[in-house]
């Protein structure tokens, strides 16, 4: 492999980590915030 396909592809790849890391980000803030308003709902009943 030529050391420009190298480059492309470890970029590829770094940028696809770190959309998978804000996606899970994204992911773990929504369980949260359902799970804030079950506790709450489970609060006033």
């Amino acid at each position: 492999m030529t050391i420009a396909i190298r480059m492309l592809l470890l970029t590829f790849l770094m940028g696809a980590g770190l959309a998978g890391c804000n996606t899970m980000e994204g992911l773990g803030q929504d369980v949260e915030e359902a799970g804030e308003a079950i506790e709450q709902e489970a609060e006033e009943a």
